[in-house]
């Protein structure tokens, strides 16, 4: 097959009239393995004979190809890097995420089958492109974790003078521990309402002011007030205080016990079912030199209808809630104890970020960064029929971008001036572990970073006339993307549902907490053809029936990847102009990263 692609090449260049001038060899080589993969992959998926009929007419068809192309290259002006940006198509598009999501690479969990085959696959299809490896001499970044399986024993159990509330698990309840121990256990735990569980100077809010919750167990409210009332904390937009990573934390810190989570449907930004799918398997965490007993003994979350049971038993009613949503309320006990045991199951191993690089011709010690996590749930819980969480928009679609970003700057005409490290994250669906232990051990300084460019869930809404950016506001690589956007004859967006807190949600979250100008966006809503109603049904429909579940799978028949592919080509376009850059993106007046980053001299 080599010799005849060879061949087929040679008689292309000869006859091509542009041969030697914008037509190269290997522009040839590429356009013919192009079509070659798309062949293989109309192959696999409606089992055609294309790829045959290809092979045998390569010469004929790459050299009407190329004619063809020389005709159109005189007759119109090409923008510099529209070869690159072409590059990023569909067809490739697809493959990746068709991989990635199949059943083969079992929901790719970190310490499983699913982990060897996902970055192996990276690592190959780095190789194919002619990637360097990102961490020295290797592809890989060893992240060591703890895999903890906890499984209560029995109902959460809470008691009062009036009687007793028992939770099922699952259904009611999910909780486990984060203590590297067999057995954990809360024993008539005292329990206290404590709002949102915010400690916030600037925001002069303090949910734990005159408390003692040391060998309590708090029980708080997702979000942050701002979304009940718009003159609190930044409104509608939710700020880290509001995300169930913050309140774990916080109750730490308060030496809790125990912490529950009232879950709600909207403060939470996704239903129960997500809460249910992420806590029924195992969860990973970073190794810590205290074995995590710095944390709260037990965290976890109750229903809402479990939390009005509590409140009515405690003689209390549901205006708490409310009440809860002011300045200056104050924490209440509740008179209720709470009782559970844990048992967990450990397993100490190394997972890995998969690092890849195209060095700088220039200034190679400076790096613009693009990141996608690689992990999803691997196997779990039965839902219809189906246990193998595929994690197809959840997000294979971004490292499907990762990879197609990549081939796009293979072909820029203009080599980068910095390099460009190309990064994807283990651990991320629990808690964003691979990009914040990277975070601690960069390979490029953070002082040398100059921004992270961060793809996770491309949307499904197709062609859209916006691109939607989280935590709008934050830095000025926006105007990088309204600049980019234009070329699409789009426009930027701020979050249609900014109180979901999206900006901390994802790994370019722990790149921004050191200081990194950090972007991150959503397919738009409005689409070309059907507008914004149309657009936000269908972000509205994966949240509400795939997100976090087996159903997150890979369709060709009904996917609408247009959109995807041309959000794709958008930030590839914005990192293709930092790349010749000397100046590094700022965060703009008012973001809570822009001292941290100013600290390093930039």
């Amino acid at each position: 097959m080599q010799v005849a692609k060879d061949k087929s090449i040679s008689l292309a260049f000869n006859n091509c009239p542009l041969s030697g001038r914008k037509i190269t060899k290997t522009r040839l080589h590429f356009i013919l393995d192009s079509l070659i993969l798309e062949a293989e992959f109309i192959e696999a998926m409606v089992n055609s004979r294309l790829k045959k009929i290809l092979m045998q007419y390569s010469s004929a068809i790459v050299l009407f190809l190329f004619q063809y192309a020389a005709v159109q290259a005189q007759n119109q002006q090409f923008v510099p890097d529209s070869i690159a940006v072409k590059t990023i198509n569909e067809i490739s598009f697809a493959k990746h995420v068709a991989i990635l999501a199949s059943d083969e690479f079992k929901g790719r969990k970190p310490f499983t089958i699913g982990e060897v085959k996902s970055i192996n696959y990276l690592k190959t299809e780095f190789e194919k492109l002619g990637l360097r490896p990102g961490n020295g001499d290797s592809f890989f970044q060893q992240v060591p974790m703890v895999d903890i399986k906890s499984v209560p024993e029995g109902q959460l159990v809470i008691k009062g003078a009036g009687g007793t509330v028992s939770a099922n698990y699952l259904t009611e309840f999910v909780a486990g521990t984060k203590h590297v121990l067999q057995k954990v256990g809360l024993a008539s735990s005292p329990i206290v309402f404590a709002g949102y569980g915010i400690v916030a100077p600037e925001y002069n809010w303090n949910d734990y002011a005159g408390l003692d919750v040391k060998g309590k167990t708090v029980v708080v409210m997702i979000n942050d007030p701002g979304l009940r009332d718009s003159t609190l904390f930044k409104g509608k937009n939710m700020t880290y205080y509001g995300r169930w990573t913050y309140k774990f934390e916080e109750a730490a810190r308060q030496g809790a016990a125990g912490i529950l989570i009232i879950h709600d449907d909207i403060p939470a930004g996704y239903p129960w079912s997500v809460v249910r799918s992420g806590w029924s398997k195992s969860k990973l965490q970073l190794e810590t030199p205290d074995q995590n007993k710095s944390r709260a003994l037990v965290e976890g979350w109750i229903s809402m209808d479990i939390a009005k049971q509590m409140l009515k038993l405690a003689g209390k009613n549901e205006n708490l809630l409310s009440m809860a949503t002011k300045r200056g309320f104050k924490p209440v006990d509740l008179g209720l104890t709470t009782s559970l045991t844990i048992n967990t199951t450990i397993k100490r191993s190394v997972s890995n970020n998969v690092l890849a690089v195209i060095p700088g011709v220039k200034r190679p010690d400076e790096a613009l960064i693009y990141s996608a996590h690689w992990d999803h749930f691997g196997v779990g819980e039965i839902v219809k029929g189906d246990s193998v969480y595929h994690g197809a928009v959840d997000n294979a679609t971004g490292v499907a971008a990762l990879l197609e970003i990549a081939a796009a700057f293979k072909q820029s005409p203009t080599p980068p001036q910095r390099s460009i490290l190309f990064i994807s994250f283990t651990g991320e669906e629990q808690g964003l572990l691979g990009s914040e232990y990277y975070a601690s051990h960069p390979v490029f300084s953070v002082e040398k970073s100059v921004a992270d460019i961060n793809m996770d869930m491309m949307g499904l809404a197709g062609k859209t006339k916006d691109i939607v950016v989280y935590g709008y506001g934050q830095s000025d690589l926006e105007d990088y993307a309204k600049a980019s956007a234009a070329k699409q004859g789009r426009v930027i967006v701020p979050d249609p549902v900014p109180s979901s807190g999206l900006y901390y949600r994802s790994d370019h979250f722990n790149f921004a907490k050191v200081g990194i100008p950090s972007f991150f966006s959503g397919s738009g809503v409005d689409n070309v053809q059907h507008g914004k109603a149309y657009g936000m049904k269908q972000a509205d429909e994966y949240i509400k029936t795939r997100y976090h579940s087996p159903q997150d799978n890979f369709d060709p028949t009904t996917w609408d990847m247009e959109g995807m592919v041309e959000d794709v080509r958008l930030l590839f376009d914005m990192g293709y102009q930092m790349s010749l850059e000397t100046r590094f993106p700022v965060w703009k007046a008012g973001s809570e990263f822009k001292k941290i980053r100013e600290k390093t001299g930039n």
